[in-house]
Order: C-alpha cells, then structure tokens, then sequence
C-alpha cells in the first residue's frame, strides 16, 4: 500500500522571513529584552528607538540572505542556534561567548551530561527542533532573480533607514549600552552565539599551524636546591569553581575549611581570577603572561610554566581530574585519571578528588629528585554539585541532589555547593598531611589557586563563564592558598610567619607562574620576583 505524502506548506521567502524573525525575537530573547528594559529603566523613548531598531536590524539581515538554496540552511541555523542559546541564558543566566564555544568544544561527554537534563532536551525538541523541522518542511515560493533582489530591496531599504534614523537620533542613550552594558547585546540570539563560534572557529584555524616558541631555556636549579640533600617536592593544585565567597578561610560564615584552619596554611584572601572559564583561565595561569596581557594564540605558541620547570632539571607530571590540561602539559608526563573503571570513587566517566590520595602517597615514597606535581581538580563544577563528594561530606543539607537547578531552592543549591567545598578542603588536607608523612625523605610545599568561581544565583546568575568586564565578583573572587613543611621552608630561608602578615594583599593568577619558579628556587631571566607571592618573606641566598 503506498503511503500518502502529507501535505507541505507553501510560503514565500520574505513571509517565512518575517515569521521566522519574529520568532527568534519574541521567543528566543527573552533575557535580551529583559537587561534591555534594565538599561534603559530611565529613557523609554530610547528603549522604544533600540527595540524598533534592532528588530528590523534582524529583519534586514535575514531577508538579504533569503534567496534560494541559501534561505532554508540560514533559518533553521538561527533557529537551532538560538534554541539552544536561549536555554542557558533564560535558565543560568550564562552569555554563549567565544570561551563558552571553546569550553564547548573540549568539554567530556560526562561533563557535558550534567547539562543536557530532561528540562534542556524539551526546551530543545520544542523551541528548536520542531520550528527547524517546520521551517525544512516548508515549500518556499521563490520569484525569478532580478523581481526577487528588487521586492528583497524594497523592504530592507526602507527598514534600513528607518533603524539607522531612530540609532541617529538616540546614538547617545544606544551607543552607552552598546559600550558600558555589554550583557544586554552579548545574549542576542542568534547573533551572540554566532558570532562566538565564528571568532572561536577564526582562532582555532589561525592555531593549526601554530608553531611553540621556546620559553626560559636559561633555566637552571638555584644554589638552595644545590645544596638541599632531600629532594624539593611541590604540589600544585589547580582547582575547578572554587569561590572564595565560600571558603571560611576567606571570612564565609558557614565552617567550609576546618582541615585547612588546623593546618595553619597561608590563605590570601584578595585574589582574582584571569578568567570565569577554564578554557582561559587555566592556561592563563601557568603562561606567564599577565592578565592583561594573555590570549589564547599567545598561550598556545610559547612554552609555559611546566616546560620552563623541565629546561632547569626539574621532574614535572600532571595529574588530570578534569577536562585535560588545555594544551599546558603536552611536553611533559601526562596522566588522565578519570576514566578508571575499578574504582569505588569513579562512575561514568568522572572520579571524586579523592582518586588522586592512593596514587600521591605512592608517588611520594618514590620520589628521589626535585619535582612538581600539578592535581587538576574536578572540584566544585556545576552544576551536578552533588556528585562531587562522598556521602561522609554530604553535611550541609537539605542539597540539591540534581542537574536541574531549577527543581531546587537556592538553600539546597548553596548547601550542595559547599559541601564541595568542604570535600576540597579535605583533599587539600589530606595532600598536605601527605608530605608531611614524607618529609623526612623531601622538602614539601603545597599551592592551591582556583581557576575561576561560580555564581549561585546571585542577580538571577548561575554557574560560570560571564564575560570578564562584567563577571560577578563570585565567578572571579578565587581562593589562594599554600602549605610548607618545616624542612621546606628552612631549605628556601621561608618565613611563613611573615606571610601571615600580608595574606591580604592583593594577588592573582598572575602570581602563579613567578611563585612556582619561586619556590623551586628556578633561576631564569623570565622570573619576576616582584610577581613572586612568597619572595618578600624569603631570604636572599
């Protein structure tokens, strides 16, 4: 029996573009509209001009692209593009930039699982898959060419003018939010996201043939080190979504750090990130570029901190919890501990920070040269927060016990949050009292920097990557802090009572570099002492 077709719409190209257009400006721009009507509370006038604007703005960009064999690809692009886009901004409050696309890109598939809950794949099946498979089923009429290029002009000429008239008239009102509001245009779908993936796709073909440059090659083992007969143990770890807004060492009310209190580490309290993703932040810290100076290419074509430590002799692994190293570790041991199968602390395709304790004290024992491990957390990443402890550090409760943020109460969301702080704690802790166990064979010394923080629904914000020059302070607020052992800290003439003293004093990745080369007492031209965190309280030898 032959199955009937059923029946296919028929629509001319600028009617389809009109609705089309409406579509993705009434439905999938709902936090556009809203920071819109945020920015200009005081001027309704200028509200009116910039809606009017932008809207046939839109109209104009698409009806120019609505010609045959282009218009069908270019309207269900927009519309998967901003179906998709329009969730996390409605739901998170999270911008689709460039660092989002890569963050992306180079995230694990059970990272990404935590995000694609039952709530995303309706908001996906309904606001973008059925509007593009409407707009594919659709059967577009279409005029011969030169009736078409003038019927196409006679409406975006107009529209045009219109648009570049009401921006004339309120430049001033338009262009400060252009300027000083960035987070009302950077979620304008589709446009925003778009654009990111373009300039993301730019810089990753611009890297393909990216040559890496040398990078302190003069360094060499300072005289501490020379004389030292145990080996210089350090350990850094690199955290995930840790905020300093919750850490009581940072002054949170809640007890989130009572393993590091008992410590007596050296916490910094006023430190800031170089980004709110990891895709920047990470390799920001360990390049040696300021902040102000970093970007990506730059990153990624000079050598960074770990290949600086292996020029001067140094043994230097990486240990990786988390989504990979971001191109740091590629000239040196490498190891991926999240896949392991055997573990009581692993469970699809992620571990709990406590997979790295068993290996570190092995390790530990082992060690008969000078030598820099670097942990790569897990941490606190969202927003699956509850499956980033065990059960024995499930104490601040009621929490969240689901992806679906939106299912649960911001007490839920904060509890669960920090009972992945107060599990960090424990590793921290527990990396710590490790080289202590050791030091009668090595001089340890442990620093901790967060990558980047995380919002909890602060202002309607969840998770992280907001655009820096209007990021929260939660998502770049980051905990800084170090452990020394006794034999540490008189081979390196270290004074810990001094940095007691100026914990206050602002920092920030920018540090990183500098005080790593610091306390392996590294001697290379490409050592500031001024960006050593720990130089003033060391004795010059």
């Amino acid at each position: 029996m032959k199955i009937p077709k059923l029946p296919r719409p028929e629509i001319g190209s600028i009617p389809l573009t009109l609705i089309v257009s409406a579509y993705l400006l009434v439905v999938t721009n709902i936090t556009f509209w809203s920071r819109a009507a945020a920015a200009f509370s005081s001027n309704t006038m200028s509200l009116v001009a910039f809606s009017v604007a932008i809207s046939l703005l839109t109209i104009c960009a698409l009806v120019t692209l609505s010609v045959r064999y282009v218009i069908k690809p270019v309207l269900i692009l927009c519309v998967l593009v901003a179906g998709i886009a329009s969730y996390f901004t409605d739901t998170y409050g999270i911008v689709v930039d460039k660092e989002m696309v890569e963050s992306a890109f180079v995230t694990t598939g059970a990272e990404a699982g935590h995000l694609v809950t039952p709530r995303f794949v309706l908001h996906l099946l309904v606001f973008a898959v059925l509007p593009a498979v409407m707009i594919g089923l659709a059967r577009i009429r279409h005029r011969p060419f030169f009736q078409k290029a003038l019927r196409n002009l006679a409406l975006i000429i107009p529209a045009l003018a219109v648009a570049l008239v009401l921006i004339g008239y309120n430049y001033a009102a338009i262009a400060f939010v252009a300027r000083e509001r960035k987070e009302v245009l950077n979620v304008f779908n589709p446009a925003a996201p778009l654009s990111s993936a373009a300039r993301f796709a730019l810089s990753a073909y611009k890297e393909v043939d990216a040559v890496v440059a040398p990078f302190g090659t003069d360094a060499r083992a300072g005289d501490r080190l020379a004389a030292e007969k145990k080996p210089v143990v350090v350990v850094v770890v690199a955290g995930e979504t840790a905020r300093a807004a919750s850490f009581s060492l940072d002054g949170y009310a809640r007890e989130t750090n009572p393993e590091l209190k008992a410590l007596g580490v050296v916490n910094f309290t006023n430190t800031s990130s170089c980004g709110t993703a990891t895709a920047v932040s990470l390799p920001c810290m360990f390049s040696g570029y300021r902040r102000t100076e970093y970007s990506e290419s730059k990153a990624h074509t000079r050598q960074n901190l770990v290949d600086v430590l292996t020029h001067a002799g140094v043994n230097v692994s990486w240990w990786d919890n988390n989504t990979g190293s971001k191109g740091i570790a590629k000239l040196i041991d490498y190891a991926a501990i999240n896949g392991r199968q055997n573990s009581p602390l692993c469970h699809a395709g992620e571990c709990l920070d406590g997979i790295f304790l068993d290996g570190l004290d092995s390790k530990l024992a082992t060690i008969k040269h000078d030598t820099v491990i670097v942990l790569h957390q897990l941490g606190s990443h969202g927003p699956g927060y509850f499956g980033r402890y065990p059960e024995e550090f499930r104490r601040f409760t009621p929490d969240c016990r689901t992806d679906e943020l939106m299912n649960c109460s911001h007490d839920e969301i904060v509890n669960a949050y920090d009972n992945t702080i107060l599990y960090t704690d424990h590793i921290l802790a527990s990396v710590a009292k490790l080289l202590a166990k050791h030091e009668t064979t090595m001089a340890g010394a442990m620093i901790y920097m967060s990558d980047h923080g995380e919002s909890l629904g602060e202002n309607g914000i969840y998770l992280h990557g907001a655009p820096y020059a209007i990021a929260p302070k939660e998502q770049t607020h980051v905990p800084f802090i170090s452990w020394f052992s006794p034999s540490y800290a008189r081979t390196m003439g270290l004074d810990t009572k001094c940095l007691l003293a100026y914990s206050d004093a602002a920092m920030s990745h920018d540090n990183l570099f500098h005080t790593v080369l610091g306390m392996m007492n590294i001697q290379t031209d490409v050592y500031n002492r001024e960006l050593d965190a720990f130089a003033p309280c060391v004795a010059r030898s």
